[in-house]
């Protein structure tokens, strides 16, 4: 794995150094392009409009898509159009986050005012990993096994997705809307709880094939949409990593079959924008290659699914993860995650990660492995 990896960062440095030392395609003959596939833009968590506004005409030639990322902006009508027209007339697609369902009437008059270009709200981020990670705000506070703790956490988010007073649901709710959120645990869940997109998090020191391994196969199953953000290396300035380590990021999500990626863009007060020149130009080359190398269309071909026990959360981020934020790694969790390792050894950005809760056997993968040794081919 450590060699494929190596040959991989090899030849993205070197497609790198070519764009920079050649610089083919301008950033002029983009023309924003319709995207069916593939959406890449930023996610901006601050409300400094003329900022916004600034970073939207610095890399409007080379995205196609925007989330607006902060609250001061979504639930505030005359900075949320100022922003919408200024995409809008840019040409670029774009998502609105939210966590109130009182200011989704705004969300809906963007449906009416901007059609096709609105591509639905991000509401709420990180369920899953609220959940194993966070004492004071879990989903599940308590279950008597994982089945419970599953059975749980999938109904209170989606009664989360669908409010209620008594028998009256909010008009319009979460739900009536096309659902992202970001995570970066229990993808499975997120989309059994009724989201539609879930962004994995490539961020920290986390393994970014274990991520794209998870929410892809559960996109795959659910047959959902998936995407990725990447988010701070560090929790200080300068947050993101190098020029470099980003464009590595947006090579791997993108030929891991992303169909969204975004890049974070703010501090850790949410008032100001961490982009630095180096990132745009990692974007704009990024941008050139995809115009460059279109992505294949057996991006899905011989896939193996690894195929998890029923229900069981586990956070996968090393031996003293939690299951479900509830119970401690205990023998089974360290057995299941040495199975898994080696399995993300054999077959690489192949292996997509599933859960056997009612499984069935169909054509989106060529072999299934089982938790308990058994192997099937279809």
């Amino acid at each position: 794995m450590k060699a494929k990896y190596n040959a991989m960062l090899l030849a993205s440095i070197l497609v790198f150094s070519m764009f920079l030392t050649y610089g083919f395609l301008t950033t002029e003959e983009k023309g924003n392009e319709d995207f069916s596939d593939f959406f890449v833009g930023i996610d901006v968590a601050y409300d400094d409009l003329d900022a916004i506004k600034r970073l939207i005409d610095e890399v409007s030639n080379y995205t196609n898509l925007f989330l607006i990322g902060s609250t001061g902006i979504s639930q505030n009508s005359t900075k949320l159009d100022a922003v919408c027209h200024h995409l809008s007339q840019k040409g670029l697609y774009f998502i609105v986050y939210n966590e109130i369902p009182q200011f989704l009437y705004l969300m809906e008059e963007l449906q009416d005012k901007c059609g096709e270009k609105f591509l639905g709200v991000e509401y709420e981020d990180e369920m899953g990993g609220v959940q194993l990670d966070h004492l004071d705000y879990k989903v599940v506070v308590q279950a008597d096994n994982y089945s419970d703790a599953a059975s749980q956490f999938v109904e209170r988010v989606n009664f989360y997705l669908n409010p209620r007073l008594g028998p009256i649901e909010f008009d319009p709710k979460p739900s009536d809307f096309h659902l992202f959120t970001a995570d970066y645990a229990l993808y499975w869940f997120d989309y059994k709880a009724g989201y539609d997109v879930v962004l994995a998090e490539f961020g920290w020191n986390y393994s970014r094939q274990l991520n794209v391994a998870l929410c892809r196969g559960a996109a795959t199953v659910q047959n959902k949409d998936w995407g990725v953000i990447i988010t701070w290396t560090y929790d200080q300035p300068p947050y993101l990593g190098s020029g470099a380590e980003l464009y590595d990021d947006l090579i791997y999500a993108y030929r891991s079959g992303a169909k969204y990626v975004l890049i974070f863009d703010s501090n850790e007060e949410y008032s100001e924008g961490i982009l630095s020149q180096e990132h745009f130009d990692a974007l704009r080359h990024f941008w050139e290659y995809v115009q460059v190398f279109p992505r294949e269309n057996d991006v899905n071909r011989d896939r193996v699914a690894y195929v998890l026990p029923p229900d069981f959360g586990y956070g996968f981020r090393g031996p003293e993860d939690w299951i479900w934020g509830l119970w401690e790694a205990n023998d089974f969790s360290y057995e299941i995650s040495e199975k898994l390792g080696r399995a993300l050894e054999q077959y690489g950005t192949k292996l997509d990660i599933i859960y056997e809760n009612g499984l069935e056997l169909n054509g989106n993968y060529s072999r299934y492995v089982f938790w308990n040794g058994t192997i099937l081919a279809t």
